[in-house]
């Protein structure tokens, strides 16, 4: 940990991602903060003096010139969006966003700050994937589900990738967490709230935040390689069955 100066988390504006800017600002570590609201990074940035980037995971140039210019120890892709409907209904644009966003940008990223690492010979990949990558829910994105299973089939492969290495790789898989994603995806963020965590114990932002933090502040002799956060109230399993045709 003596050699792990600094920390690039992508999604920072707001939510989950926010508060991990926080949370590494308070352990002492420069903190990168991407995301496309360039007005809510300029008041993270005043509130724990991380420093700003207004750029979108999805535009490589903008994160090359991140990288090129920056030392970054850690990386944390949080960045991530999703839809409503199943494969059955969804667009051909909310397929491509969210492979662009959910995966497409993690590969590219990950790309391009590991040379950097290897070269120091110091560094940690953390992915924010969900549960949704580990279990089917009836009424789930597909879409989704496939980038999130996919984001854990890279976090065990780039253990192998970089075998021999210090840099170490860790997967956080939460379940709902009360973030205005809800709200995002109906385009009403109070409804969104009733109808998805009225009466249910979610997860914070916080939550995951420190996950993270103890993830990356743990001896270097230790990976945590994957960690699942659920609720106390929360039990994923089940079962649901359809209807035979009539």
């Amino acid at each position: 940990m003596s050699q792990i100066r600094s920390a690039l988390v992508t999604g920072a504006s707001s939510g989950i991602g926010a508060v991990i800017v926080e949370t590494l600002r308070k352990s002492g570590l420069v903190v990168h903060a991407v995301a496309r609201d360039g007005q809510r990074l300029a008041a993270l940035a005043e509130s724990t003096g991380c420093i700003p980037h207004t750029a979108s995971v999805t535009d490589r140039a903008a994160l090359e010139r991140i990288v090129s210019d920056n030392r970054i120890d850690i990386l944390i892709n949080n960045a991530g969006q999703s839809r409503l409907g199943n494969i059955t209904n969804t667009t051909e644009s909310d397929i491509d966003a969210l492979i662009d966003v959910n995966l497409r940008a993690v590969l590219h990223l990950t790309n391009l700050v590991l040379p950097g690492m290897i070269e120091r010979q110091c560094g940690h990949i953390v992915n924010i994937s969900s549960i949704a990558g580990h279990y089917a829910f009836a009424g789930g994105n597909t879409v989704y589900h496939a980038t999130k299973a996919a984001i854990h089939s890279l976090s065990q492969q780039l253990r192998c990738d970089l075998y021999g290495t210090p840099i170490r790789v860790t997967e956080i898989s939460p379940a709902r967490v009360e973030t205005e994603v809800f709200g995002r995806l109906t385009g009403d963020m109070e409804g969104a709230k009733r109808r998805f965590f009225t009466d249910v114990e979610a997860l914070q932002p916080e939550d995951i935040a420190n996950s993270v933090a103890f993830a990356v502040l743990s001896p270097q002799r230790m990976n945590v390689s994957f960690m699942e956060v659920l609720p106390t109230a929360q039990v994923v399993g089940g079962l649901n069955f359809a209807k035979k045709p009539v």
